[in-house]
């Protein structure tokens, strides 16, 4: 599967293994057509999750990770790609219907959306909360004390 990727998208895209763990460092251009691919293909029927690892020094701060599970082959691959803070990525959502809500909770804790989503909003904090409590630049006690005042009507609890 790998080579046969590797044949048609060159430079686009890079296996690795880590632990054990099979990895495709994938162009952020090329994550629809390869996620199509892999679910098409590949048998990878099953969106286990989607996550996001923040690196703030970094100029593309953020690595989007889908992690992908064949029932068929009985084998599990991630695919990663890297993304700029404020850039956005095709949604997985048309491809897989889990992706959902998985893409709403890397949103809602990173802030990295996705096009394409049918529903694109928070699906763990309020709607009018700021910040992504996920980034390395959100403080760990930090909260959005405004929006506690107001809907709670107390002082921060830190």
């Amino acid at each position: 599967m790998v080579e046969k990727f590797k044949r048609e998208y060159g430079s686009g895209i890079k296996p690795l293994t880590h632990l054990g763990q099979n990895y495709l460092e994938v162009d952020r251009s090329l994550i629809p057509e390869i996620l199509h691919l892999l679910r098409d293909d590949e048998q990878f029927d099953y969106c286990v999750d989607i996550t996001a690892v923040h690196y703030p020094k970094r100029e593309k701060q953020f690595d989007v990770i889908w992690i992908l599970y064949s029932f068929a082959r009985n084998e599990r691959v991630r695919v990663h790609t890297q993304i700029a803070d404020g850039e956005s990525i095709a949604s997985a959502v048309p491809i897989w219907a889990t992706a959902n809500w998985l893409e709403r909770e890397v949103f809602d804790m990173f802030g990295i959306k996705f096009d394409g989503h049918p529903d694109m909003k928070r699906i763990l904090l309020p709607d009018g909360w700021k910040g992504h409590p996920l980034r390395k630049d959100y403080g760990i006690i930090q909260q959005d004390n405004e929006w506690v005042q107001i809907n709670l009507g107390i002082e921060s609890g830190q």
